[in-house]
């Protein structure tokens, strides 16, 4: 009997092993980042936060997967993927979110928890935790920097661009932007959004056209990550400046900012929203206790000749924007009820 005794001890040494693999308790958890593409800015820095809070809750085996491009099958097959592998929590960041309905009820019956950053999750799959900020107050805040170029009574044309129409948190920000122009700057004839491409060389071509079909113009507005830089780069071929202001802190975007391309990029503080939802996740899976329900809106920053020198320091590399962010981390989760806000709130 004694052989066998010590064969059962070692078995359940064994298994108490690897049941602390995974969860509470200390042990190594298993996540994972989804997000849409690796291409562009925003996304980039979502990434950048979801790793950086990784970093700071330590243990964490952390996975980041994105399309090369925007591709909604494709990120589903590597969400679908997550499920089985990050057992412990996944974030996820997409742009086609009618195509995650059945995944995320997949992510639900795995008892997997899931965190919607930057977009909402379909109303019916599941998820309760939306990381994102006011993309109505984004698009109002930018507006209302711009006009501060635009005399009270100015006549003429503001062209608004759409990097992804049909996109809920883009169309959000327009409506704030055409909210402010048509409050403050009656005057104004507001045309558009067009089109004006997600990718960056459709991006310029299209806001090349855009321009050469209004190039008298009074102001340009983009709502995408890369407006601001197709529109500096438009502005440097046909040797003449024109009122630009955008979104996200493209390292380009910065640029245009600096050489007075831009006057103003309204940031999302994407970093943030990644920080933010994979803190809670780990958490979460750390203490066992529920996971954050509800929008966290982490608000949004205004970037212009005031502010360009310090914003292009924090952006140089993962570390600086860290350091960067510390304080703001450590004030939001340290009061948590003051960016929580119901989902049915979310704009």
């Amino acid at each position: 009997m004694r052989p066998l005794s010590w064969a059962v001890m070692a078995f359940s040494v064994l298994l108490v092993v690897g049941c602390s693999s995974s969860g509470g308790g200390g042990g190594k958890l298993h996540m994972a980042f989804i997000y849409s593409t690796t291409s562009q800015n925003p996304f980039q820095e979502m990434a950048f936060g979801a790793k950086a809070a990784a970093e700071d809750v330590g243990g964490i085996d952390l996975v980041e997967n994105a399309p090369p491009a925007i591709n909604g099958p494709a990120e589903v097959s590597q969400f679908q993927a997550a499920i089985r592998t990050a057992r412990d929590g996944i974030a996820m960041e997409t742009l086609t979110p009618d195509l995650f309905v059945r995944p995320l009820q997949q992510a639900r019956d795995a008892k997997v928890p899931v965190a919607a950053v930057d977009t909402m999750a379909p109303a019916d799959a599941g998820v309760n935790l939306y990381v994102g900020n006011s993309n109505t107050d984004l698009g109002r805040t930018l507006a209302t920097e711009m006009l501060k170029h635009i005399p009270a009574g100015a006549t003429g044309e503001v062209v608004l661009g759409d990097a992804i129409p049909g996109l809920t948190l883009l169309a959000q920000r327009l409506d704030g932007m055409k909210q402010v122009l048509q409050e403050q700057r009656p005057t104004l004839t507001v045309l558009g959004p067009f089109d004006s491409g997600s990718e960056p060389v459709d991006n310029f071509n299209k806001w090349n056209n855009i321009v050469k079909a209004h190039p008298n113009a009074v102001a340009y507005l983009g709502a995408g990550a890369s407006d601001a830089v197709s529109l500096a780069l438009i502005q440097k071929n046909g040797g003449r400046k024109f009122l630009v202001a955008s979104c996200d802190p493209d390292a380009q975007a910065l640029v245009a900012v600096k050489e007075g391309y831009a006057v103003a990029l309204a940031s999302p503080e994407h970093w943030l929203k990644g920080y933010i939802a994979m803190r809670l996740l780990a958490e979460h899976a750390r203490s066992g206790k529920p996971l954050t329900e509800g929008w966290w809106n982490p608000g949004g920053l205004i970037i212009n000749s005031d502010n360009i020198d310090e914003i292009t320091a924090r952006q140089q590399d993962e570390q600086s924007r860290k350091q960067w962010f510390a304080k703001v981390t450590a004030q939001q989760m340290g009061d948590q009820g003051k960016y929580l806000r119901p989902l049915g709130e979310a704009n």
